[in-house]
């Protein structure tokens, strides 16, 4: 399978929640949160689906998925240092 669609997504869950963070420790602007609070977690069940559809992913690698932010940066880095089947 290929990993481009799980590394977009990882990293658009990683921007959207230092986005949301950012925006709560500064100015908190409701229009950001309305807009980055979907779009987070769209991307982490995007994250979370493509892991655990990738044939190659171990559970170790499904449970890693669950964590949010940086979860799927990291399963996506175990999974491509582990060889394909």
């Amino acid at each position: 399978m290929n990993l481009r669609p799980l590394r977009i997504a990882a990293h658009l869950e990683l921007v959207s929640l230092i986005i949301m963070l950012a925006n709560l420790v500064t100015v908190h602007q409701k229009s950001v949160s309305s807009l980055m609070g979907p779009a987070h977690g769209c991307a982490y069940l995007f994250v979370i689906g493509l892991t655990w559809r990738l044939g190659r992913a171990t559970t170790a690698v499904k449970a890693t998925a669950l964590l949010p932010g940086i979860g799927g940066l990291l399963a996506l880095r175990l999974v491509e240092e582990r060889p394909p089947a």
